[in-house]
């Protein structure tokens, strides 16, 4: 059984017991959170469910963690114009452990 949820302005397959990170969301480590209007899902006899069969589904999660991904190296440079240019960037993220999906 698997979902496909959106957050944050991106997709994301989830089933039960999937560790995840989204965008920040303003929540409290330990907080329970739902997320309806799936995109997708399929049950447990393996048939894909759309958005008109979806309309009560839901996803349950919980929140493990706040944290920053890894640093990404940000280089621009313009040959023969003594133009070079290096910086940083750590994505913010939110940890969510699934904890089960509602049909």
């Amino acid at each position: 059984m698997y979902a496909v949820i959106a957050t944050g302005g991106k997709q994301y397959r989830v089933a039960p017991g999937d560790k995840i990170r989204i965008e920040t969301i303003e929540a409290e480590v330990g907080a329970e959170l739902e997320f309806s209007g799936l995109i997708a899902a399929s049950n447990d006899a393996g048939e894909l469910l759309t958005a008109d069969r979806l309309s009560n589904a839901r996803v349950n999660a919980t929140v493990t963690g706040h944290g920053r991904g890894d640093k990404l190296i940000v280089f621009k440079f313009k040959r023969k114009k003594q133009y070079k240019r290096t910086y940083g960037h750590r994505q913010n993220y939110t940890e969510l452990t699934v904890r089960d999906i509602a049909l």
